[in-house]
């Protein structure tokens, strides 16, 4: 039963591993990236309460604020974050992004492999996520 156990710890490792890497090399070019002015001048560039870091005044104003019909204090605190680390360098901004996606990627892979016990169908979904054209905008 252990042979069991380390030859599925294994398999997770791999999954994981391929994941990560996976994702990077679709995502691998952002860093290059300027921002897009669709919406980056609104949520970062133009936006003070982003561009000051996080402050007691921008926790505030992030968790009480909307854009486009969207409640989202995360985003709001990740550019800050940003912002107060890294300036408005659009680099380090997609760099963030990147982590962030590959981390719940990799969540998203975890609680399916404990929820259903299915190792490769949830590194299938998790692999369906990560790299789905639908999370382009939000992580680049």
């Amino acid at each position: 039963m252990a042979a069991g156990r380390m030859s599925d710890k294994r398999y997770v490792l791999l999954i994981c591993a391929g994941l990560v890497l996976a994702t990077v090399i679709a995502y691998g070019q952002l860093y290059n990236s300027d921002f897009v002015y669709y919406d980056d001048d609104m949520y970062v560039i133009e936006n003070s309460h982003v561009n000051n870091g996080i402050t007691g005044e921008s926790i505030s104003w992030a968790f009480t604020t909307g854009h486009a019909y969207n409640w989202h204090p995360l985003t709001w605190l990740s550019h800050m974050l940003d912002c107060q680390l890294f300036g408005t360098e659009p680099g380090w901004h997609h760099l963030t992004n990147l982590l962030l996606h590959l981390l719940n990627t990799l969540l998203l892979f975890g609680v399916l492999k404990r929820m259903t016990g299915a190792l490769w169908q949830s590194g299938f979904v998790a692999a369906a996520f990560a790299l789905h054209p639908l999370h382009v905008e939000s992580v680049a």
